[in-house]
């Protein structure tokens, strides 16, 4: 059986290394290990460093909604809990989500970093990866593959009210709140 490697870190090449360090240890509570003249490197578990930053010395022209790029890098929760809890602690410090799209497959917040990157903080639908193929495979998917927009904080008010997992992981709750197409804000052109 081949080997299968097992995903490091990120790197992102940068004109504004300490807002994006400052950024990246606040959505992932994480600490920056070692930052220098080129480079920055920050952690949130026990790797070394889970995001790079190079930043070169020459001025780079900034991210635009129609630039080739990689779009989003995302980090699942264990559990809605945890991904309503780290919402809460980053939208108290001001950091709010620019889209949160109920995937059907995933719950999940993305974030805008300084230079437009986006970040996904999201929680899986189905524990088991064959179920969420299937449910990838099935209609309600092929109809929509990326989903209904949804407010975070009715979601939060939701769960708190007692609302159960499944119930908030499904697209119909999302669909209730009649939010616009989530794709013009997830592509760089919305909020």
């Amino acid at each position: 059986m081949p080997a299968s490697p097992k995903f490091a870190h990120v790197v992102f090449q940068t004109g504004q290394p300490q807002p994006m360090r400052d950024w990246y240890c606040t959505v992932l509570d994480g600490h920056v290990v070692h930052s220098d003249e080129a480079l920055s490197f920050i952690t949130f578990d026990e790797e070394h460093h889970r995001v790079a930053l190079i930043h070169p010395p020459a001025p780079l022209r900034p991210k635009t909604p129609d630039t080739a790029a990689m779009h989003h890098v995302a980090y699942t929760f264990d559990n809605l809990d945890d991904l309503l809890d780290r919402y809460v602690r980053l939208r108290d410090q001001g950091v709010l989500p620019a889209v949160c799209i109920a995937h059907g497959v995933t719950t999940s917040l993305y974030y805008r970093d300084p230079d437009g990157n986006m970040v996904e903080m999201q929680i899986d639908r189905f524990e088991e990866p064959d179920d969420a193929t299937a449910y990838m495979k099935g209609a309600e998917y092929r109809a929509d593959s990326v989903g209904p927009a949804f407010d975070p904080e009715a979601l939060l008010q939701a769960r708190r009210a007692g609302a159960t997992v499944e119930e908030l992981s499904d697209r119909a709750w999302a669909l209730k709140s009649g939010l616009p197409d989530p794709m013009p804000s997830l592509m760089g052109h919305g909020s």
